[in-house]
């Protein structure tokens, strides 16, 4: 009679634990359709030729602009030091690839409102300001470190 008893409570306990879930998620995907159209829309108005432009040889102004650029840019990770060789062989600084790299993959503007929701306001800023600040860090790091 216990191993029925045990039985059922774990039957229930799997039965709420997935409705949780399934709550969970169904909540989740308009927040998760809203930042893939957002992504869609910043990749086209933010070409990758474009990036080389702007960028000025200053060693915090490059920091800043690639840790900006790495900050609204989105897609896998592995396409970011694609575009950082691409950038490299235009000669644009390591500080602005190495900060543009670094926030690409730490820094999430575009998903800020979904961490929020998740995980609160103020964890997403502060977790988002820490991750740019150092961005910026490591770039200038590595180009000192590439001087020695």
């Amino acid at each position: 009679m216990d191993d029925n008893k045990q039985n059922k409570k774990e039957k229930n306990e799997f039965k709420t634990a997935f409705t949780k879930t399934w709550n969970s998620f169904k909540v989740s995907i308009p927040i998760i359709i809203t930042v893939l159209m957002l992504i869609s829309v910043l990749q086209v108005y933010l070409p990758k030729e474009g990036y080389t432009a702007i960028f000025t040889g200053n060693t915090f102004a490059d920091s800043f602009v690639g840790a900006m650029l790495g900050s609204v840019s989105l897609g896998n990770p592995i396409i970011s030091y694609i575009i950082g060789g691409e950038l490299l062989k235009n000669g644009v600084s390591l500080i602005a690839i190495t900060a543009f790299l670094i926030s690409w993959v730490t820094v999430g503007i575009i998903q800020t409102p979904v961490e929020a929701y998740f995980f609160g306001k103020r964890f997403a800023l502060i977790r988002n300001i820490v991750s740019f600040f150092g961005a910026m860090f490591i770039g200038i790091l590595t180009f000192l470190l590439m001087k020695i």
